[in-house]
């Protein structure tokens, strides 16, 4: 395989992963040669990768291509199939194998790309092997991909199975009360993983739930709403279904299935924050349970709410504030030892699954929170959401240094400045309550990305506005 005009690969290798539109980027070409590339990169001849894939249209072919150029380099495959991004990462860890899944996540149709794991799960990122990846798959679309003296295998692989179970060993929801929860899968791999994990699907006990079903058919055409649960507008069918139904709450999973976001039973958004609120009590009780003496941190990206850093000092562990960032959090899992760690972007890491993000597992958390009491989940989140928080506001701007000027300018000498990920500055008003707000440049689009946070509504408005002002003036 050669190609006389190759593609242009830094287009489309982001920080964390690949990502590109299908047939002007991603070709079968194209990911012929990331996994020859792969193979390489992670060992060479005999080496078993692992290799899912979601239910895009482009999906399958592009797992049998990238099967082809790694097992031409040696390497041996373990084919998924269909499955969800969390269900690679069980499959990288119980078998300590690296692995590539074929997703574009939350997505359009047009697109799709390749989430990349070293064995055991860890993330690989542009810093930590991405960009060798590239690299390589360049050399090999320009050159050819030179033939290992032996060949690898392609070995089929179902791991749903094993996957439901050992999420249920981690999480016990036999006892809890009986409850009735809306799921909507947005046409992705939720509709899959959620029969096998909360149902009986792959062979395991029924549970004490009663799943009320959206849009459960795998679609990559995403009939009906795009599968970015972040996105409001594409919670409303959920929240609508959630109060006409009467359930006790709703969950949504995004295309790939490795974020999960809440809804209480008034139809009204759980923030991803309280939700790791919740998932951190409950695992730092476990733990001080199993190892009274252990020393335990609990990581939380700098964009969370206060709540969350206060609820895991309360509970009786050091909270690890961290930037923003998939690979970056689950090195920072590995290298502290944490627990557990939550993203403002509901994507939920836990060291007994190998430092991943899993939002399947941290839904199980929350229906064994609320399972086991009597109240309400509205009652439960608003204990874990005393603040007024902004959410992330992306704005366009033709001058990002400029806009970013404008603001230190502006908040000298009445704020706090902190520079680990983009610019957070932290005060109080002359109330006593404290506000504080973080801008981000985007590392692909010319965005300034703010999240502002304050004791009560009108202050986090008053911060909020003053700051958009500046970005946007």
């Amino acid at each position: 395989m050669t190609s006389d005009s190759p593609v242009d690969l830094t287009a489309f290798v982001k920080t964390y992963d690949v990502r590109g539109l299908v047939g002007s980027q991603l070709t079968p070409e194209v990911v012929e040669a990331f996994g020859a590339a792969f193979a390489d990169e992670i060992g060479g001849d005999a080496t078993e990768i692992v290799v899912g894939h979601d239910m895009r249209d482009s999906s399958p072919e592009f797992a049998d291509a990238f099967g082809r150029g790694a097992t031409a380099r040696g390497a041996n495959i373990t084919l998924l199939g269909l499955c969800s991004t969390d269900e690679t990462y069980f499959a990288s860890g119980s078998r300590n194998a690296p692995a590539a899944m074929f997703t574009a996540s939350h997505n359009p149709a047009t697109y799709n790309g390749i989430k990349f794991s070293r064995a055991g799960a860890q993330g690989i990122s542009l810093d930590t092997g991405l960009s060798s990846i590239r690299d390589r798959a360049s050399a090999f679309l320009a050159n050819g991909i030179d033939a290992a003296p032996t060949p690898g295998s392609v070995t089929p692989f179902d791991a749903l199975p094993s996957y439901a179970a050992y999420l249920r060993s981690l999480v016990d929801l036999a006892k809890i009360r009986p409850i009735t929860i809306v799921v909507d899968a947005g046409n992705g791999m939720g509709g899959l993983t959620v029969p096998a994990v909360l149902g009986t699907a792959a062979g395991l006990p029924e549970l004490p739930i009663t799943i009320i079903p959206l849009y459960f058919e795998l679609d990559g055409t995403f009939p009906n709403h795009e599968a970015n649960p972040l996105e409001p507008s594409n919670l409303v069918d959920l929240q609508k279904a959630v109060v006409e139904h009467g359930a006790d709450l709703g969950l949504a999973f995004d295309g790939d299935a490795d974020r999960c976001f809440v809804v209480d039973e008034k139809g009204d958004a759980v923030t991803p924050s309280a939700v790791a609120a919740i998932v951190a009590v409950r695992e730092i009780a476990r733990v001080h349970a199993a190892s009274p003496d252990e020393h335990i941190s609990v990581i939380h990206n700098l964009i969370t709410s206060r709540a969350v850093p206060e609820a895991i000092e309360a509970a009786g562990a050091t909270p690890v504030r961290t930037r923003v960032g998939h690979s970056l959090i689950k090195d920072e899992m590995k290298a502290t030892g944490a627990i557990f760690g939550g993203e403002h972007s509901a994507h939920y890491y836990f060291r007994d699954f190998w430092g991943a993000d899993n939002g399947m597992l941290a839904a199980l958390h929350v229906l064994a929170e609320f399972g086991s009491g009597s109240t309400p989940l509205s009652e439960l989140t608003d204990h874990y959401t005393p603040y007024a928080a902004s959410g992330e506001i992306n704005s366009t701007v033709t001058d990002v240094p400029a806009a970013y000027a404008r603001i230190v300018e502006a908040y000298t000498g009445s704020g706090e400045f902190d520079e680990l990920d983009g610019l957070t500055v932290s005060g109080t008003f002359d109330t006593g309550e404290f506000w504080w707000f973080n801008v981000r440049p985007s590392n692909t689009e010319p965005l300034l990305r703010l999240n502002a946070e304050a004791a009560t509504p009108g202050g986090m408005v008053q911060v909020r506005d003053a700051v958009l002002a500046l970005i946007r003036a």
